[in-house]
């Protein structure tokens, strides 16, 4: 306990699954933490469920406007805002003859431009309180491809790309920028998509013979948004049982 003291930390998508992990891990290690999310009635409960350690506020990562709100208010609320996780996404499938021009867009909004506005609107308190840690939510198909995810991880491998180029860009002012690349996750957002059954067949892909769960991403969030973590710059971290060091990936 305690490895994130004194630190302010703003979780987007942090009101169920791998973010709602996230931040009871943030708020365990004693951060202050704005669970930043669509979903009001479960990042409420989440938020009271926690007390006075964590803090909701409705949010649409795809405006700029609203961001700029959220690090106001987290600023105001809790001190400079020295820990973003850009968890926020959405997964949807589809093959490249069929998929929706309407879907691809959205995917893009959320996932690539969420991202790439968090960053933006953190970077001014950070660069003036002395650095900070931002950690990016990519994904394995970020890393490699699989079919009918085209469009997904399209958005995953320009996330992966941002990282590298942002840790470069902002290196200089000890801010830190990571990707996290999560393999199959048991969440409402993977859930969805099959249920049990989807479950099952992405353990039979996984070395490790199982998916993972919110409780395994966290502590990787943790690390990195830790002074334990502070020469990791611009890395992209696997966190999938093994999955992409198999020819099992993206079977």
């Amino acid at each position: 306990m305690g490895r994130l003291t004194g630190k302010t930390a703003i979780v987007t998508g942090g009101a169920m699954g791998q973010g709602a992990g996230i931040v009871r891990a943030f708020v365990a290690e004693d951060a202050r933490v704005v669970i930043a999310d669509v979903a009001k009635d479960e990042g409420q409960t989440l938020a009271d469920e926690l007390g006075e350690s964590a803090h909701f506020v409705a949010h649409d990562v795809s405006d700029a406007a609203s961001w700029a709100s959220v690090v106001e208010g987290a600023n105001e609320r809790f001190g400079p805002v020295s820990v973003l996780a850009n968890n926020a996404g959405i997964l949807r499938f589809g093959s490249v003859e069929s998929m929706p021009v309407d879907e691809v867009e959205l995917l893009w909004r959320v996932n690539q431009l969420g991202c790439w506005l968090g960053m933006q609107a953190v970077v001014p308190t950070m660069k003036a309180n002395g650095g900070g840690s931002i950690i990016n939510a990519s994904s394995t198909e970020g890393l490699g491809g699989m079919a009918n995810t085209v469009a997904y991880g399209a958005t995953k491998f320009a996330i992966r790309g941002m990282t590298k180029g942002a840790s470069h860009e902002l290196g200089k002012y000890n801010i830190r920028v990571n990707s996290v690349h999560p393999g199959m996750i048991d969440t409402p957002m993977t859930r969805v998509h099959g249920g049990d059954a989807a479950m099952e067949y992405g353990a039979s892909k996984v070395p490790l013979r199982r998916v993972g769960h919110p409780e395994d991403v966290a502590p990787l969030y943790v690390f990195l948004g830790s002074d334990e973590s502070s020469y990791i710059n611009g890395a992209e971290i696997a966190i999938d049982g093994g999955v992409t060091a198999t020819h099992a990936f993206g079977g």
